[in-house]
């Protein structure tokens, strides 16, 4: 057993510079952390004023996205009211050109029909006598053609004249 208490008292002394080793490794970790929350005590203050501000700053950006969400809404039904407005004026306006091209083309209907009997009542108004004044004239011409023949027609001239006629 002699042999044995060195190697326990060795055991034992490296068991106490564990603990010593331990202790000083805790004591560093305790003044490290000492040293983190007066830090950490400094910056929550101005972490919340941060808070403090953001939250204040959500607040206003959550009423100004709903105030611009009410006026876009406002802007969108007024938008859709003037387009309302403005089809149904074109389609007013669409109704009136038709009306207006329907009577466009009544007037011009009438208007031609108008001129086809003017023309026709001037053609008939001046060929009509022109005829009447060439048949005049034939007449004449045959009577004078007779009269400088001396009266009447002789034998085959008749003749001739008859085949012609017939």
């Amino acid at each position: 057993m002699e042999g044995l208490i060195p190697v326990i008292a060795a055991a034992v002394v490296v068991s106490a510079i564990a603990i010593v080793l331990q202790m000083l490794i805790l004591l560093g970790m305790y003044r490290t952390q000492k040293q983190l929350h007066a830090r950490v005590t400094e910056l929550l203050p101005r972490a919340r004023s941060l808070m403090d501000s953001a939250e204040t700053t959500l607040a206003q950006g959550r009423t100004q996205v709903l105030e611009v969400t009410a006026k876009a809404s406002e802007v969108l039904d007024l938008a859709k009211s003037q387009l309302v407005k403005v089809d149904d004026s074109l389609i007013d306006v669409t109704n009136r050109v038709k009306a207006q091209m329907e009577r466009i083309e009544l007037m011009l209907d009438d208007t031609l029909s108008r001129v086809q009997e003017t023309v026709t009542m001037i053609h008939g108004g001046v060929m009509k006598p022109v005829r009447e004044v060439t048949g005049v004239a034939a007449g004449l011409r045959a009577a004078l053609n007779h009269l400088v023949r001396g009266g009447r027609p002789n034998v085959s001239q008749a003749t001739h004249d008859e085949e012609m006629f017939i």
